[in-house]
């Protein structure tokens, strides 16, 4: 039997401000293994990543104007189906839902979802030539997602986030990243554990780092490799230098000696593509 949606409109209501601490607070998101979506396309990504979802929010002011760009459900539809299985949703106002919602552009669809384990000891590739992308403490929620629609894009192995600053479920990584954060193999872990796994699998590092290295498009990424990125500010540390197969740099020709840590993993990302391309060739 459907299962008809509870309304709120109270922003005071306790649940709404429980929201709210998901949304904004990285501590309430661990302690209750929540996190909070936006939006059809992230919501259908996450599910169809395996994401369990705990209950759903709608407001009809919005909702009943938008459709998914692939399949063409409406918002509604998809809290019908949502509710035809027995998951709690809630009907909101148009006041509750701005203020629960993080963006302003979503088509009046909020998830909230169990999080998963990225624990690099449970982390099993499944290619025998593996391609990983690895970024040690990227600091900024929107390197972290330009750097998952990266590997997303690119369609590697894995992406690992060694040291990371930032809790992956934040709501500026899931949206910068445009549901990244749930088509993508992620594992985390410290620098040396990372390095220590990469080195038990015999997976070549290949380290971005401008001191005595060479240019990218001469090292050999068609075998199992790692390539690895530091911060815009501060670089890679010296943990990779010496453990790194080769470092590799991109030639800068400007007056400026960095760009961007999501446009540097997409350059030698596809390069490491191309080679294996031509390889295949």
């Amino acid at each position: 039997m459907e299962q008809q949606p509870t309304l709120l409109t109270s922003t005071n209501n306790g649940l709404i401000k429980q929201i709210v601490q998901w949304q904004e607070r990285s501590r309430a998101r661990k302690k209750d293994g929540l996190f909070v979506v936006e939006g059809l396309r992230e919501i259908n990504l996450a599910l169809e990543a395996g994401y369990s979802g705990s209950m759903f929010f709608y407001c009809h002011d919005i909702a009943q104007h938008n459709a998914t760009e692939n399949d063409n459900i409406s918002a509604l539809d998809f809290i019908k189906s949502i509710g035809g299985q027995g998951v709690k949703t809630y009907a909101v106002s148009l006041s509750v839902y701005k203020k629960i919602a993080y963006r302003n552009t979503t088509e009046g669809v909020i998830g909230v979802f169990k999080t998963k384990n990225h624990q690099l000891q449970e982390l099993q590739l499944k290619g025998k030539n593996p391609l990983i992308l690895v970024a040690e403490a990227p600091e900024k929620p929107g390197n972290i997602g330009a750097l998952l629609r990266t590997a997303d894009a690119a369609g590697v192995d894995a992406f690992l986030l060694a040291n990371p600053l930032t809790d992956l479920y934040n709501p500026n990584i899931i949206r910068s990243s445009v549901g990244g954060l749930f088509t993508t193999t992620i594992a985390t872990g410290t620098t040396q554990e990372i390095i220590d796994y990469l080195n038990k699998h015999n997976i070549a590092i290949y380290s971005a780092i401008l001191q005595e290295a060479i240019p990218y498009t001469q090292a050999d990424y068609t075998k199992p490799s790692a390539i690895v990125v530091g911060t815009e500010a501060d670089g890679l540390s010296e943990t990779w230098r010496t453990a790194s197969k080769a470092k590799v740099k991109i030639p800068m020709n400007g007056a400026i000696d960095s760009m961007n840590v999501s446009v540097s993993a997409g350059i030698l990302i596809y390069e490491a593509l191309r080679q294996r391309s031509n390889q295949k060739g």
